[in-house]
């Protein structure tokens, strides 16, 4: 076993503040990270306020945007070397087993995906995650790092980048194509630098008038206010794909009416409450209305490579962990531009 520090909420809607806890020792596939960066998820909020139901495990340190630096590896260890840069995402490990496992889709597991926090490893034991000093983890869990991206905007391409990389690429969006992205936080600004990336002419979604330049700035070729009518009508029916990364409550129809038939609108955000849903816009123009969870490793693995290919990084701030309770609730305020990172050499000794 190996001692280590972190910061965790010791119940539901807690602040969080240091906590000492015990890794396991390292295994004949494992491998030791020590974290340098670990960025914030608007989830972890979630989770720390057990705001999904199931209830939570408490003690809980959250963070699944993890990025460090290999200090040990296992004896059967064959894709990482002391001193290589290391990534871990949204989950640990997976029944391995399964059709969803099989196709590399480990993310839909019909046994469950190991959470990296907040979950039970195979042992009965509860996951911690990465606002901590290191972890362990079984190498087929963990991802390789370009080593030419800057490693604290590298962090949020673990959960932020991959939900939104996922659903652009299994829809196939390519040059020549008109894809949306709804909203302009964590998740959209990295929507809307992928979907830019793969040739796409993008639109820009926000209710912010704020946000217009820096969404040119990112990369949108145009950009909408939704609470403009006439610009919204300009728009209709003219979108072969949209990204819908809001999680607050919002109307899914204004946005259905502005695909073309045979058009998808995929949902990645989780509002509070069921969204009220006419099925008229699907009937007439035979659209989709879709969602997608993050991706597998080896979809996770291809987008690093990809960003690393066209210099994608996150747009991040940094802060130190004590800043931790601080950041949660200007992340609740929308007050991110747009992912918190945690420097892991701020954490209290």
């Amino acid at each position: 076993m190996t001692t280590s520090r972190g910061f965790a909420a010791p119940q539901a809607k807690d602040a969080l503040g240091p906590f000492t806890f015990e890794r396991r020792a390292v295994g004949p596939t494992d491998i030791h990270i020590d974290i340098a960066f670990c960025g914030v998820c608007h989830s972890d909020i979630h989770q720390v306020h057990d705001e999904w139901g199931g209830g939570g495990i408490f003690p809980m340190v959250p963070g699944h945007e993890i990025v460090g630096t290999v200090t040990a590896v296992g004896n059967e260890v064959t894709k990482f070397a002391v001193g290589d840069l290391a990534g871990v995402g949204c989950f640990v490990d997976s029944g391995r087993t399964c059709r969803s496992c099989a196709e590399g889709l480990e993310q839909y597991c019909e046994k469950g995906m190991v959470a990296t926090y907040n979950g039970r490893d195979k042992d009965g034991q509860p996951t911690y995650g990465g606002y901590s000093s290191d972890m362990v983890v079984d190498e087929a869990y963990a991802l390789t790092i370009p080593k030419s991206l800057d490693l604290a905007g590298v962090a949020p391409l673990l959960c932020a980048g991959i939900t939104t990389y996922s659903p652009l690429r299994h829809w196939k969006i390519t040059t020549g194509q008109k894809v949306g992205v709804v909203g302009l936080g964590g998740l959209g600004h990295m929507a809307l630098k992928f979907a830019k990336a793969f040739g796409a002419h993008v639109v820009q979604f926000t209710t912010s008038s704020g946000k217009i330049a820096d969404a040119k700035r990112l990369g949108a070729d145009e950009v909408v206010l939704s609470t403009d009518a006439t610009a919204m009508a300009a728009h209709a029916g003219s979108f072969d794909f949209m990204l819908d990364t809001v999680s607050g409550e919002h109307d899914y129809m204004q946005y259905l009416n502005l695909l073309k038939r045979d058009g998808t609108m995929t949902l990645l955000g989780v509002p509070e409450r069921p969204a009220m849903l006419h099925p008229f816009p699907l009937i007439m123009g035979r659209r989709s209305l879709a969602g997608s969870l993050i991706g597998g490793i080896a979809e996770t693995q291809e987008m690093l490579d990809f960003c690393g290919t066209h210099n994608i990084t996150a747009d991040v701030e940094v802060i130190a962990m004590p800043e931790i309770n601080a950041g949660y609730e200007r992340m609740l305020k929308n007050d991110v531009k747009y992912r918190f990172v945690i420097d892991m050499k701020t954490l209290p000794a």
